[in-house]
């Protein structure tokens, strides 16, 4: 009991102090009088990443890879399967050009480079599997040049309106961002506490729940979004934000958190891994089966089973 409440008052730390945080960091941004543009490339893009990245930081910190590789692979997965397929369910995603040709691969690429950087021993001949501080290095510098390429995109086609910045007194604006950051600081540690006790309770294996429990947890922001997003008739925005998010998961988030410490690959976690290059794959797919380009109910049930089916193997 003790495990699973320090587990969910971490997660509903870290996801209203991102929420604190990104709306006193975009008041200052805009304050400060920095374009829409850049608030949203920056503060708002990268709100719903935050909680992955507290909770994968304090697993580095901590010394519990499979917590922080888990935590991704899980959370990457629960995007694609659950998230957008709660989303197709409730309404039909037609997705843009550039998502399906451009964003969905890099996506798919981004997957099997993860693969690659944690398969030292089947491709190398090493000892074991460990992401390193060199492969980090690369994975952020794919992530710099991942938001170079948003930062091009969003230049020629920016609607300001989508960008809401609340405008707030230079006390609230402190408020948000101290208790916002407190939150995220004190909910990644009590998630990986957490994770790391009630994986002892029951016999499971901490990467068992950084990728089920923790990383729905996580991704309970991107989760709000995409349906939202649905329900209001903005597909490309429910698709971009979970293909997005899963970008942003492995180039930045596994990035600084393999900088912080090299993260070992337990051997339960390799199945997560090849599910996140397979669901991928599954998503590019379904923009050419039926109606092209776009998400229907039928392919979002399916998605939705086949997470079902995940969770079940991965007990």
């Amino acid at each position: 009991m003790t495990a699973t409440l320090l587990l969910s008052a971490g997660l509903v730390g870290v996801i209203v102090g991102a929420h604190w945080l990104v709306e006193g960091a975009a008041a200052l941004a805009k304050r400060l009088k920095v374009s829409d543009l850049a608030v949203g490339l920056t503060v708002v893009a990268f709100g719903t990443s935050l909680p992955e990245l507290a909770v994968n930081v304090f697993a580095a910190i901590q010394n519990s890879p499979s917590v922080a590789l888990g935590n991704i692979t899980g959370s990457n997965i629960a995007n694609i399967l659950l998230i957008l397929g709660a989303s197709a369910l409730l309404c039909p995603l037609q997705v843009g050009k550039g998502t399906t040709w451009k964003e969905i691969p890099l996506a798919f690429l981004a997957a099997a480079l993860l693969w690659v950087f944690c398969s030292d021993v089947r491709l190398d001949g090493a000892a074991a599997d460990v992401l390193s501080r060199a492969e980090s290095l690369a994975l952020l510098g794919f992530f710099a040049i991942f938001l170079y390429y948003i930062a091009c995109i969003a230049r020629q086609d920016f609607d300001a309106g989508q960008v809401t910045v609340h405008a707030l007194t230079t006390g609230k604006i402190a408020l948000y961002v101290v208790v916002g950051l407190c939150l995220l600081i004190g909910g990644g540690k009590a998630v990986v506490e957490g994770a790391i006790r009630l994986a002892t309770t029951f016999g499971w294996s901490e990467g068992f729940v950084a990728a089920t429990v923790v990383a729905v947890g996580t991704s309970l922001p991107e989760l709000a979004t995409s349906v939202v997003a649905a329900y209001k008739n903005k597909p490309d925005i429910a698709v971009g934000n979970v293909v997005g998010s899963n970008i942003f998961n492995i180039f930045l988030v596994l990035g600084v958190s393999g900088l912080i410490r090299p993260l070992a690959v337990a051997d339960t976690l390799k199945p997560t891994i090849w599910m996140g290059i397979l669901a991928a794959a599954i998503l590019f797919v379904c923009m050419f089966i039926g109606r092209r380009h776009r998400l229907d109910r039928w392919e979002g049930a399916a998605l939705l089973a086949l997470y079902g089916v995940f969770l079940y193997a991965a007990k």
